[in-house]
C-alpha cells in the first residue's frame, strides 16, 4: 500500500496500520486515555505494541473543541520525558509526536520520535514545515479550519469532500516546496466539522485517494459516534469499530485509535474479506 521512511527505518504497509494514542494530558475528551505519569505511559505503550500497534502517537495537549491552549514550554515538559522513556525501554517502537509546535517536534525527534503529527497542517507555527523538512521525518497533515479553540464556528461547507481535497492539494504543494517527502493526510474528523459533516466526509472519503497519499483516520470514541448513539466516549468502543471498518472500506491506510486490539481485529477481518 505505502512505505514510510522513519529516520532510516523503512515501514512497508501491505495492509492498514494501527497508531495507538498516548495522551500525556489531564483533560483529553476520553477520560480513559489520560496518562499522567511515566509508569502509566510505559505500561500503555507496551500494551499497545503487544496488541499490534505499528505506531505510537504521543501528545501533551488536548485539542478537543474549546480546549485550553497549552504553551510550548508546558507541552515540552509533558511529552519529552515520555518520548525518551519509551524510546529507551522500547527502542523498536516507532514514535510519532502529536504537536503543532515546531520546537516540540524538533526536540521530540532528537529524543527518539521519528514522525510528526500536526493537527494544524503548519498553520499554527510558521516554522513547522521547514522544521519537519530538516528533520526528514514523515509528516501527518490534518485538515482543520481555525484552531481547537475556534474551529467549530467554521464548520460550514458546500461540498465537504471537495473542500478537504482542495485543502490537501494546497498543503501537499507547500510540503513539497519545503522539502517534506513522506506526507500522510488526515481528514480531521471532529475538527471544524459537526456530526452530519463527519458522516458525509467519511462516506465520500474515497475522493481523497486521488492524492496518492496514505490516509490516516482518527474517529476513535469521538463525538460523532457517542452523540449519534446517545452514549459517552467511554461507551463508544463498538461504534468506533463500526466506523473504522467503514473507513477501511473507503481507503484508510492508518487507524489512529485508543483501543489497539479492536482496531487490529477490524483490519484482520477486513483484509480477509477483501482478499476472499
Amino acid at each position: 500500500m505505502f512505505t514510510l521512511n522513519c529516520k532510516g527505518r523503512l515501514i512497508t504497509a501491505f495492509k492498514p496500520l494501527v497508531m495507538g494514542i498516548i495522551n500525556n494530558t489531564p483533560d483529553s475528551f476520553y477520560e480513559g486515555s489520560r496518562l499522567n505519569n511515566s509508569t502509566a505511559v510505559l505500561q500503555k505503550a507496551e500494551q499497545m505494541l503487544l496488541e499490534g500497534a505499528t505506531l505510537l502517537d504521543i501528545g501533551g495537549q488536548s485539542t478537543r473543541p474549546g480546549s485550553e491552549l497549552l504553551s510550548e514550554e508546558d507541552e515540552l515538559k509533558r511529552v519529552i520525558p515520555s518520548v525518551e522513556a519509551i524510546h529507551r525501554q522500547m527502542p523498536e517502537a516507532v514514535i510519532s509526536i502529536d504537536t503543532f509546535y515546531a520546537r516540540v517536534a524538533a526536540e521530540a525527534v532528537a529524543t527518539g520520535a521519528s514522525m510528526v503529527n500536526d493537527i494544524s497542517g503548519g498553520t499554527m507555527d510558521e516554522n513547522m514545515l521547514a522544521t519537519v523538512a530538516g528533520l526528514q521525518t514523515p509528516y501527518i497533515c490534518m485538515h482543520i479550519k481555525g484552531t481547537p479553540q475556534t474551529m467549530q464556528q467554521f464548520a460550514r461547507y458546500e461540498n465537504i469532500a471537495a473542500e478537504v481535497l482542495d485543502y490537501f492539494i494546497e498543503k501537499m504543494d507547500s510540503c513539497k516546496k519545503a522539502g517534506i517527502h513522506d506526507i500522510i493526510l488526515d481528514p480531521g474528523f471532529g475538527f471544524a466539522k459537526n456530526t452530519e459533516q463527519n458522516f458525509a466526509l467519511l462516506r465520500q472519503m474515497q475522493v481523497l485517494q486521488i492524492t496518492g497519499k496514505p490516509l490516516l483516520v482518527g474517529l476513535s470514541r469521538k463525538g460523532a459516534i457517542y452523540k449519534t448513539l446517545g452514549t459517552t466516549a467511554s461507551g463508544a468502543l463498538n461504534g468506533t469499530t463500526v466506523l473504522n471498518t467503514l473507513a477501511l472500506q473507503n481507503g484508510a491506510g492508518i487507524l489512529r485509535v485508543h483501543d489497539v486490539k479492536e482496531a487490529v481485529e477490524a483490519i484482520t477481518l477486513f483484509s480477509a474479506y477483501s482478499n476472499a
